[in-house]
């Protein structure tokens, strides 16, 4: 079992190697938001934050943050010489108009059919919705990066158990076991994780996986 703490670097290090020059990326709160720290070199890139913001940077370092500059989870984050900021309406003017090219989400669960919920565990407290529902309608490809289990328990399912936040939208999935793209025929696994194998990835999940003809090692 790999560590939770080297999972998420291995799970945002793989995400970055998905970007591609020119893109418009939003990036989740928790996890996504560590994939501005593995940008590959050579890649540019403009992250936006729904609460109004495009340009964004790094995650700020503790006691060098500027304490008025925040991503849309709260965090702490740098602004790019070319940043710019707005309101949450043409914020959300850019998402819901189609302008975002890539969106980078967590979840509490995911399905064959690309289903994706990660709002809410009824009867307990959580955050909310916040922007999810409108990204991962109104963005051209939606990653989902989380962790491939929650405590041991799948994450990856035949159908979603918890209320969802919108139905077949997924086009990849990204954990720190493998990589994962749902089709009209279920979830396709393209790369696996060196330090594990395909029968341990089986067994953290809870619905059939089809195995890619050219499966490839994931390169983080």
């Amino acid at each position: 079992m790999i560590d939770k703490k080297l999972g998420k670097e291995i799970i945002a290090k793989r995400v970055a190697k998905e970007l591609k020059s020119g893109q418009l990326v939003n990036l989740g709160i928790g996890l996504p938001t560590k994939i501005a720290n593995y940008i590959p070199e050579g890649i540019e890139v403009s992250f936006q934050s729904e609460n109004g913001m495009t340009g964004m940077g790094k995650l700020s370092p503790e006691e060098s943050e500027n304490k008025d500059i925040i991503n849309a989870g709260g965090g702490y984050v740098s602004v790019l010489p070319d940043g710019a900021f707005f309101d949450t309406s043409f914020s959300f003017g850019l998402i819901r108009g189609g302008h975002v090219d890539l969106t980078v989400l967590g979840a509490l669960e995911v399905d064959k059919m690309g289903n994706l919920a990660s709002w809410i565990i009824p009867g307990k407290l959580v955050p909310g919705m916040g922007g999810a529902m409108d990204l991962v309608t109104g963005a051209k490809k939606v990653i989902i990066a989380m962790l491939h289990t929650a405590k041991g328990t799948p994450k990856i399912l035949d159908e979603c158990t918890l209320p969802l936040t919108a139905k077949g939208v997924i086009d990849l999935i990204v954990t720190e076991l493998g990589v994962m793209e749902v089709t009209d025929k279920g979830i396709v696994l393209k790369e696996i994780n060196k330090d594990t194998t395909i029968e341990e990835i089986k067994s953290l999940t809870a619905c059939e996986l089809i195995i890619d003809d050219n499966l490839q090692v994931m390169e983080v």
